[in-house]
């Protein structure tokens, strides 16, 4: 990014400042006008905490955990196919991945199969063979990831994968089922190659399991029903939702993309882009004589009827 950057712009333009913590700590004592942050929600508040001290806006595009909704109406080996993409794309570290499934009761058994026979379908019987499939960023990510299987597997779960190798930061695509919700997977964002999935027998129950977490950056949902798409839409908060697909949303720039509180504040992409990094100045020019002129004091009794017309109708 940065030699293309320097190819491009003069630094008083565009400047890539290349660190860790240290330099993002030292950036933020800067004056910015405004601050657009990606990353995750705890670093998040750390950024905004920042920039209230000198006043300056902020557009953050954090996390969270993005559900998926599977209906029983729904083309489940669709849905799977899809799910599958927009999970284990990247392994799974995206912003906008799915997180975890929720699935009618009906449908768990097929969505299970499905999931299973789309992954070998992409990465083959032996992922970390695979030059579709790839790493994880660090050692640290790799061993948290195995610490939310170890911690699933403990308390009761279906572990479907989890073979890893910790030296070259491996874990395969794992899907994990009968996920009790007090476990690590279903508490924190994964942002990783585990698919968590539980099942619902009625719609309340997964739309309460949603609201009874942060709101996520998205939320997609898997139906052929238009009651029940319009009952999760109109039930739910995110800050990005997709029908029938998952995270299309965010390479569409006429739609807005962001989060909603804890996933994020403010909105990007397109002209929202454009809007997120300018602050509108209104200037008004008075050219002729205006009707205010009129009304300054002192107040007589026919400008007093020209000030209440003028409040009661405009």
């Amino acid at each position: 990014i940065k030699k293309l950057i320097t190819s491009i712009f003069t630094e008083n333009e565009v400047c890539v400042m290349e660190g860790g913590v240290e330099t993002s700590t030292r950036l933020l004592e800067l004056p910015f006008n405004h601050i657009f942050f990606t990353g995750s929600p705890q670093v998040g508040k750390v950024v905004m905490l920042a920039a209230a001290k000198t006043l300056a806006s902020v557009t953050l595009e954090l996390g969270g955990k993005s559900p998926t909704i599977v209906d029983e109406t729904a083309d489940v080996n669709l849905a799977a196919k899809r799910i599958v993409m927009g999970k284990w794309i990247n392994a799974g570290q995206t912003c906008i991945a799915p997180d975890y499934v929720l699935v009618h009761a009906s449908r768990k058994d097929e969505l299970e199969k499905a999931l299973l026979k789309n992954i070998q379908e992409f990465y083959g019987k032996n992922p970390s063979e695979s030059s579709d499939y790839v790493k994880l960023v660090n050692e640290r990510h790799t061993n948290r990831m195995l610490q939310y299987l170890e911690d699933a597997a403990l308390k009761g779960a279906r572990v479907i994968g989890g073979k890893s190798d910790i030296n070259h930061n491996y874990v395969q695509p794992t899907v994990v089922t009968d996920v009790p919700l007090d476990c690590e997977l279903m508490q924190q964002e994964i942002f990783g190659p585990i698919l968590p999935i539980t099942v619902f027998q009625n719609l309340d129950e997964a739309v309460k399991l949603i609201n009874s977490k942060e709101k996520p950056l998205g939320l997609y949902v898997y139906s052929k029903s238009e009651k029940n798409i319009n009952y999760i839409l109109n039930n739910t908060r995110a800050g990005n939702s997709c029908v029938n697909h998952n995270a299309m949303n965010y390479f569409n720039v006429n739609l807005p993309f962001g989060g909603s509180n804890n996933s994020g504040i403010g909105k990007a992409h397109g002209f929202y882009g454009f809007e997120a990094f300018s602050n509108a100045r209104a200037v008004y020019r008075q050219h002729i004589p205006g009707a205010t002129d009129f009304l300054a004091p002192p107040y007589k009794k026919w400008k007093e009827k020209i000030i209440e017309l003028t409040v009661k109708y405009f």
